[in-house]
């Protein structure tokens, strides 16, 4: 039996399981199944838990590393003392050339890929993005965690890039009782809510922003205006904008919704001081670089 199939062994409330093993996994039907997805977790989503309080979902970088963001997140957990009323998920969104198992849903690395809620390579009917609303509503059940109070979604990098799509996409957010909010880190491009883009003048330009991280001074100085889409006519599709949404997740919600929901919904943006560099998986593409030439500057611009 190979280790993603082992059955995986439920932790006791009170116990939580803090290893990146296949112990402390756990499959998630997507679809109602058999399609499926698999998470970390440090206690069981479908055994009930009076002591939880909290719930946070970290979602992986372009590596799709999910047992090193768990173990990373399970560690501050620790640190904050939150162990032992708080569920630390992290779920694996398999793409490009992963191995799969039996039944596993895979996503593409491209396009409207997994980091946008685009559809899966293996199942079409499913979208990246249905996978982590079937985490959610798990949380959201009373029967298993009648106390929990709080759920946030998080990402780094390529799973900013997930999380700020997601969040102003979802279908759950109101309708799942539990309030929800979100934090989105580093991402390299942002799903702009209009056409315009940042001007290249003053705090905009390419050589202020690979130098930001030379000052502590931030960069608030931007303008904005209509963009020359001459040399990147894609500038403003999804993901990089809200045109051409015809498929995946979000192709059935209009602009408005989605403009509404990205400004109402709880969400706290972080980004690297010296995040100014090409590295990490960093999007050299022209729809991105419309947005500022550093992971810095377009979430400062956004």
């Amino acid at each position: 039996m190979a280790a993603a199939d082992r059955l995986p062994v439920a932790a006791a409330a009170g116990s939580p399981c803090s290893t990146a093993t296949p112990g402390c996994t756990e499959w998630v039907a997507i679809g109602g199944g058999p399609a499926r997805s698999m998470i970390y977790r440090t206690y069981s989503l479908d055994t009930r838990n009076d002591n939880i309080r909290r719930a946070v979902i970290m979602v992986h970088g372009t590596n799709r590393n999910a047992d090193h963001y768990f173990t990373t997140v399970t560690a501050a957990a620790f640190l904050a003392g939150a162990l032992e009323d708080t569920v630390v998920i992290s779920p694996r969104l398999t793409a490009c050339n992963d191995k799969l198992e039996p039944n596993e849903v895979g996503w593409s690395c491209t396009g409207d890929s997994w980091r946008s809620g685009g559809m899966a390579a293996t199942h079409p009917e499913l979208s990246s993005f249905d996978f982590m609303d079937e985490i959610v509503k798990k949380l959201g059940k009373k029967s298993v965690f009648p106390n929990l109070k709080a759920i946030v979604v998080t990402g780094h990098s390529a799973g900013g890039q997930f999380v700020a799509r997601y969040q102003m996409s979802n279908r759950v957010h109101d309708s799942i009782g539990t309030p929800m909010s979100y934090v989105v880190a580093n991402p390299s491009s942002y799903a702009w809510p209009s056409a315009t883009r940042p001007l290249p003048a003053d705090d905009a330009t390419p050589e202020n922003a690979k130098g930001a991280w030379e000052t502590d001074k931030p960069h608030t100085k931007f303008g904005y205006g209509a963009y020359d889409a001459s040399a990147c006519p894609n500038y403003d599709r999804w993901p990089a904008g809200l045109q051409n949404r015809t498929t995946g997740y979000t192709a059935k919600i209009s602009d408005d919704v989605l403009k509404k929901q990205l400004v109402s919904r709880t969400t706290t943006y972080l980004l690297g001081q010296v995040d100014t560099l090409p590295l990490g998986g960093f999007d050299s593409s022209c729809p991105a670089m419309a947005q500022g030439a550093t992971r810095r500057a377009r979430a400062r611009r956004s």
